[in-house]
């Protein structure tokens, strides 16, 4: 009897055990992330059994408040252990004491900082804080970790031209500092390997005269060459003149032929002379044979110029090459817009789109499929685009094959509805994970911790190598990077490195292709553009469309022709909309830009009585322009009719705007299958 109520207590025990400790053991095994609510992250921090769980839950719950002494806290007693979040949880608790006036526990912070983490990036700022009365501090840091944006802080602090040209030239006011360290009267005067940093440097910057003229006579060296004449050939007639011989010269050198380093310098300064559209034949004459046999930049340029008749070959030998690419699409748009169909089809099959990264892949079979379908080939035109529409995400050729299977046009710009404008979403509702391939990095991330994610990625992957020579991101780097640097605010950066990693990433998998298309769709100052946007009576995507292509977001930026703000408003047609005089400080202001670019954008609709082509590419070129443009085309072919205006900007222009606006529209993104 004894054994049988042994025995049923023992069980009814187990299960009260089970019951009780599914949801403990759901709770510590769920990872906390910026999509995690408060309330769950409170439970963590005063119930997890994990102490991990307890500090993750503490530092996420420190980054939302912004009361300093709620934040103290909830970090005390979170530096135990030797992990890198300990280093983060005391860093956030020194940064933290400084913040509430106490001095004398933020240095304290600091110097436990030092003495347990002293190699971790959550250090830098200790070493940064604490150089002021310990400069051998300074020199760890830049010795250290010498890319970390604190260590560019303390050089920018003291002057040091040279390390700031090394790590960081586009650091904030590295410019002036790097062109003072060239100077002669600097001391101790630059040395020529210093020179060439300092001037690579300046190139990096786009300053090519600067660059050449930091140099003061010490030879220049290949890196340096390809460098300075690749930012001349942006300047006026007589800089270009000074790059094309640079780079000419580069391709001469006896080891361009040689294979390493000399050689990919010498294809660098190849493609660079072979880039526009008509090069100059006695400049590819002037390369080296060797050099010419192995570019596919200068095959391609010689293919244009009609100095060689075998594209097909120079595609089928380079496949890979971005210079490839763009010959395909080329000779392809020539037959398109010869209306030379069977040809098009040719050109546009001459690459296959596994091989071409994804928007160049999309392009691609939008054209193949409309090629097919004007030579009668309706059956296999829908078939493509329907592949193209359920493969890709939003973009300005999925909506292009929509229309064309199915009719479908955008909403009305001029009539917003209710759906049209959406609240604003906050930040965390679209998180998802950074997959870096750095745990550290990934981990911060999670964590909501930003800041501290973006400094030790920028420690670990510097802009320049310690030799000068700047390394240009892979496009897997340059898609964290740029996920990092918007989330850091820089959406003028960051919206670049993801637009140049997606012309770069080729074959890549459905969900990063999903998670580059949302990253560089986001919805900066949407509360600014839903109100503006209802006051206009247009629709507020369109207005996130043409703020994403005219500024990156970036209220402050201004163009060459001077053009200011989030919708890059000219001064006179600014002082017109809003009826009076205004200057430069207002246009930055992104609520006032906002208002007067969304009535500029209503006024363009309502005189285009509502066609969304004409008016975007008169956002772009102006309502005269546009409006000689005018043809039957754009009913019947409008994407012909694109791309036949004459101006090669606003032809990109309207394109990218209203890919970006069928994207807005349709926030779903692609829909992945799930993993197996």
């Amino acid at each position: 009897m004894r054994g049988l109520i042994l025995i049923g207590g023992t069980a009814i025990a187990s299960l009260a055990l089970i019951v009780v400790g599914q949801p403990l053991l759901r709770q510590r095994h769920t990872q906390i992330n910026p999509s995690t609510s408060p309330v769950t992250l409170w439970r963590h921090y005063r119930w997890s059994t994990d102490p991990e769980q307890r500090r993750e839950a503490a530092l996420s719950l420190s980054h939302r408040t912004d009361d300093a002494a709620t934040r103290q806290r909830l970090l005390a007693g979170q530096g135990w252990g030797r992990s890198a979040l300990a280093a983060v949880s005391v860093q956030r608790q020194a940064d933290n004491a400084a913040a509430l006036g106490q001095e004398q526990k933020a240095a304290a912070h600091w110097r436990d900082l030092l003495r347990r983490f002293p190699s971790s990036a959550a250090s830098a700022d200790a070493h940064y804080h604490l150089s002021a009365r310990n400069p051998d501090l300074q020199q760890q840091l830049r010795q250290q970790q010498p890319a970390h944006p604190a260590a560019l802080d303390s050089a920018v602090r003291d002057g040091d031209g040279l390390h700031l040209a090394r790590w960081g030239p586009n650091h904030p006011g590295a410019g002036p500092l790097i062109r003072a360290a060239c100077d002669r009267a600097s001391r101790p005067e630059p040395s020529a390997a210093d020179r060439n940093i300092l001037a690579r440097a300046l190139a990096a910057r786009g300053d090519g005269a600067a660059a050449l003229q930091c140099l003061q006579g010490a030879t220049p060296e290949p890196a340096t060459m390809l460098a300075i004449g690749t930012a001349l050939l942006h300047g006026n007639a007589g800089q270009r003149a000074q790059g094309q011989a640079l780079l000419l010269q580069l391709t001469q050198r006896p080891e361009a032929s040689a294979g390493g380093q000399g050689e990919t310098l010498a294809l660098e300064a190849a493609a660079q002379l072979s880039a526009p559209l008509k090069p100059d034949p006695a400049l590819l004459a002037a390369i080296p044979q060797p050099v010419r046999d192995r570019s596919a930049d200068v095959a391609a340029a010689e293919v244009r110029l009609g100095q060689r008749q075998d594209a097909e070959a120079v595609l089928q030998r380079w496949p890979a090459a971005p210079a490839s690419w763009q010959l395909q699409w080329d000779l392809a748009r020539e037959a398109l817009l010869k209306g030379q169909w069977q040809a098009a089809a040719r050109w546009l099959g001459a690459i296959p789109a596994s091989k071409l990264p994804e928007p160049l892949a999309a392009r691609q079979q939008f054209w193949l499929g409309l090629a097919k379908a004007k030579q009668g080939q309706r059956a296999e035109a829908e078939a493509i685009w329907q592949r193209l529409i359920k493969e890709h995400p939003p973009s300005y050729y999925t909506w292009r094959a929509a229309n064309r299977l199915q009719g479908t046009p955008l909403p009305s710009l001029l009539q917003p509805s209710t759906e049209a404008s959406t609240a604003p979403q906050p930040e965390s509702s679209s998180w998802e994970p950074l997959n870096s391939g750095d745990a550290e990095v990934d981990t911060l991330w999670r964590l909501g911790l930003t800041k501290a994610a973006w400094e030790t990625w920028r420690s670990r992957h510097p802009e320049v190598e310690a030799s000068g020579l700047a390394s240009a991101p892979s496009p897997t780097e340059g898609l964290v990077e740029g996920q990092l640097r918007l989330a850091r605010g820089d959406s003028w950066n960051g919206l670049d490195r993801l637009w140049r990693s997606s012309l770069r990433l080729v074959d890549d998998d459905c969900p990063t292709r999903e998670r580059l298309h949302r990253s560089q769709h986001p919805r900066r100052y949407e509360a600014s553009f839903a109100e503006a946007s209802e006051a206009a009576g247009i629709r507020s995507e369109l207005a996130l469309a043409i703020a994403k292509q005219e500024s990156r977001f970036s209220p402050a930026v201004t163009s060459p022709v001077g053009a200011v703000g989030l919708l890059q408003l000219m001064p006179a047609t600014a002082n017109e909309v809003a009826g009076r005089a205004l200057t430069r400080d207002d246009l930055e202001q992104p609520e006032l830009n906002a208002r007067l670019g969304s009535r500029y954008l209503a006024w363009l609709l309502r005189q285009w009585n509502g066609n969304p082509w004409l008016a975007i590419a008169s956002y772009n070129a102006g309502p005269g322009a546009a409006g000689s443009w005018r043809s039957p085309e754009l009913q019947t072919d409008p994407e012909l009719w694109v791309e036949r205006i004459p101006y090669p900007e606003t032809r990109l222009y309207t394109k990218k705007v209203l890919g970006n606006l069928w994207a807005y529209l349709n926030p779903q993104g692609l829909v992945c299958p799930p993993l197996r």
